[in-house]
């Protein structure tokens, strides 16, 4: 891994924004894309930039099961806001929260990675571990999958909802072995409660407890953290 520490989130997202730059001046037609709070900085120099991706595709980590995708709460009305809005893509997709057959949109979705190989996923990283929505315990073989939220997770994202009753029970995600098979990741994590996980995914034992420590076994990893989700580590990068 490459692990850059920052002073601050600001400070990553403009370190962000050059490995994308760096990925598109390199060729990258295809990006994987996060949602939630960790990646916004990034999103924002990459919108107050002049790159263009009108002739790149985008695929998405994961959306709510049952949430209409013009809800404010869907991931797909956060990436048209934050990003899609003013950077569109030649195409974009996101699993479809509404589907009425789960199966077989788990189906579908792991044909468009097939077929849209990712060449830069970015990503960031739970207080639990977990990325995208692959919490501990998952296993490291599993592809797109409808997820049951755990406890923690939910609790997480309730700041986004009114209340904590609100927030989705289950998720539509790419599993570990899709994440995987992305040429170039990309996580990024801010705060002192994502220390330990940081910790855990860098220099802790390759353990479904910490679904992320399997990004050590990929051979092109970028991780960019401030200097609060670093505290914890035992040597300085």
């Amino acid at each position: 891994m490459k692990v850059i520490v920052v002073k601050d989130q600001a400070a990553g997202g403009k370190e962000g924004y050059k490995v994308f730059k760096d990925a598109l001046d390199n060729g990258a037609k295809v990006f994987g894309l996060a949602t939630g709070s960790t990646p916004v900085t990034t999103y924002k120099e990459i919108v107050n930039s002049d790159l263009d991706f009108s002739n790149c595709t985008s695929v998405n980590l994961d959306e709510y099961v049952g949430i209409a995708p013009d809800n404010e709460q869907s991931y797909k009305y956060f990436m048209q806001s934050h990003l899609f809005d003013a950077k569109p893509f030649k195409e974009s997709f996101l699993p479809n929260g509404l589907a009425d057959d789960p199966a077989a949109e788990v189906k579908r979705y792991d044909k468009i990675i097939d077929e849209h190989p990712i060449d830069l996923q970015i990503l960031g990283i739970g207080r639990n571990g977990h990325i995208g929505f692959n919490e501990p315990g998952t296993a490291r073989d599993v592809t797109t999958h409808v997820v049951d939220l755990t406890p923690s997770t939910i609790e997480a994202n309730a700041r986004f909802f009114e209340s904590e009753n609100d927030v989705p029970k289950q998720a539509f995600s790419m599993g570990l072995a899709s994440i995987m098979k992305s040429k170039h990741l990309l996580l990024e994590a801010f705060g002192e409660d994502k220390a330990d996980a940081v910790k855990g995914m860098i220099e802790g034992p390759d353990s479904l407890d910490c679904p992320a420590s399997i990004l050590q076994n990929h051979p092109d990893v970028t991780v960019i953290i401030d200097e609060a989700a670093a505290s914890k580590l035992s040597k300085k990068y």
